[in-house]
């Protein structure tokens, strides 16, 4: 880029030659001198001005969920013994919208200079905090001069979690039954043995009247609770997805945060967007509920996370799911192939999904042929620019209620919350929501 200064300098200095060759006026020797002088002074201030500077980032957690605020520390330091006229701090995060510009003006030597920086988290995923570029230059602007920090760290922004009030659950699907000869990781009802203590058993899993009696460490074992799984199924195959031009900058929100208006949070009209926040919101809520829950994808490679029910169990879904694309090659009806088979009998399957292809209802009828029970909770593609419209869902919706199957119907703009919640309590259903 040309730079304005520069060019009238370098101008009054030619200008001023070419009058002194020509005329010999002192007027001409001065300007020549003077414009020497200030290209000279000026290039020799741009190359110390960001020389022994240093910039560091800190934040108090790596991890944060959309929707949060997300504080993050600069820490610029002058370790050399001149002081700087000004320094612009860039902030080249890979976070959307990310805030931290700043101008320092006369950073004297040895100091250190720190504010605080805050960036509206609007999108999940894996970003890097920085690179950081510091810009300075001579007090004319005439050597614009940078130096550039690569970013130290990564923020891990987990999908957004919204809280569902309840949700459609088929009947039957109640704790109790015979146990399942299976080991648990987590405490259960069914405790199943001893054996002896390894070394990172939790202490509350310790049978102390056994080491009174043989005089060494046993911990207890548990058999899984025979209550019913339920399984997530997130459709993420490339050719399903659907999506729109964001209606509203995100900028202009951030803006609306900063002047302490009201901030609400909309998910970008995308299939995939609402299928990742619909997933991680019924992980949360089934958990919460002490449901064992598992989780399938195949974007963009094929994922199965087995069924647990913990607040861990939870944590390795939700941060799957930070990382999932739509990019996927298996669809739908693939993925319940292939872990169909490894689920428990009366399990429930929650297919998430965009898709209208005929082979779904061909995956739900393979889910009920092995004693399992399909839920469609079925984004409506035609309403986030995709070629199936209305109808397309309409009459898939029709032949899987034909067969018994319930489906939640999800539009562009649709409150989740209510959406999904209402889902339980419709009519048309006998079952009692849990």
């Amino acid at each position: 880029m040309k730079n304005p200064a520069r060019i009238f300098f370098i101008s009054l200095l030619v200008i001023g030659a070419l009058g002194m060759a020509a005329t010999g006026s002192a007027l001409y020797v001065r300007l020549v001198y003077m414009s020497a002088a200030v290209l000279a002074l000026s290039f020799v201030l741009a190359r110390f001005s960001v020389a022994g500077i240093q910039v560091q980032r800190h934040a108090r957690s790596l991890r944060a969920s959309v929707g949060d605020i997300f504080e993050e520390t600069f820490e610029v330091q002058n370790t050399g013994p001149y002081p700087r006229l000004y320094l612009e701090i860039i902030n080249e995060s890979t976070i959307p919208h990310a805030a931290g510009l700043r101008i320092l003006t006369w950073v004297h030597g040895r100091q250190i200079r720190t504010y605080l920086n805050r960036t509206w988290l609007t999108r999940r995923g894996v970003f890097f905090l920085g690179p950081t570029t510091v810009a300075s230059g001579d007090p004319f602007g005439l050597f614009p001069v940078q130096q550039t920090f690569p970013a130290a760290d990564r923020l891990l922004v987990l999908p957004l979690i919204i809280p569902i009030d309840r949700f459609y659950s088929p009947l039957g699907l109640l704790p109790g039954g015979k146990a399942i000869r299976r080991k648990a990781h987590e405490i259960t009802p069914h405790a199943s043995g001893l054996r002896e203590y390894a070394p990172g058993d939790p202490l509350k899993r310790i049978h102390w009247p056994s080491l009174a009696r043989r005089d060494k460490l046993m911990v207890k074992e548990f058999e899984q609770d025979p209550q019913a799984e339920v399984w997530i199924f997130l459709d993420a195959q490339r050719a399903a997805q659907a999506e729109l031009p964001a209606a509203r900058d995100e900028s202009s929100a951030w803006q609306d945060w900063v002047f302490n208006r009201r901030l609400k949070l909309t998910l970008p009209p995308s299939t995939l967007e609402y299928g990742v926040s619909i997933a991680a919101s019924l992980a949360h809520y089934f958990i919460a509920r002490r449901r064992a829950v598992g989780f399938v994808t195949g974007g963009p490679a094929y994922t199965v996370i087995p069924a647990e029910r913990s607040l861990r169990q939870e944590g390795k879904i939700i941060e799957t799911l930070a990382f999932v694309s739509g990019e996927g090659e298996l669809p739908l009806a693939s993925l319940v192939d292939l872990q169909a088979p490894l689920m428990p009998f009366g399990s429930s399957a929650l297919l998430v999904t965009p898709s209208v292809d005929g082979s779904l209802v061909l995956a739900t009828e393979l889910l009920q042929r092995r004693n399992l029970h399909p839920i469609v909770i079925l984004l409506e593609a035609g309403t986030f620019g995709g070629p199936a419209g209305p109808t397309g869902a309409e009459a898939l919706a029709e032949k899987l209620g034909a067969r018994n199957v319930p489906v939640c119907r999800v539009r562009n703009g649709a409150d989740l919350r209510e959406t999904l919640s209402n889902f339980a309590i419709q009519p048309h259903f006998q079952e009692s929501p849990l």
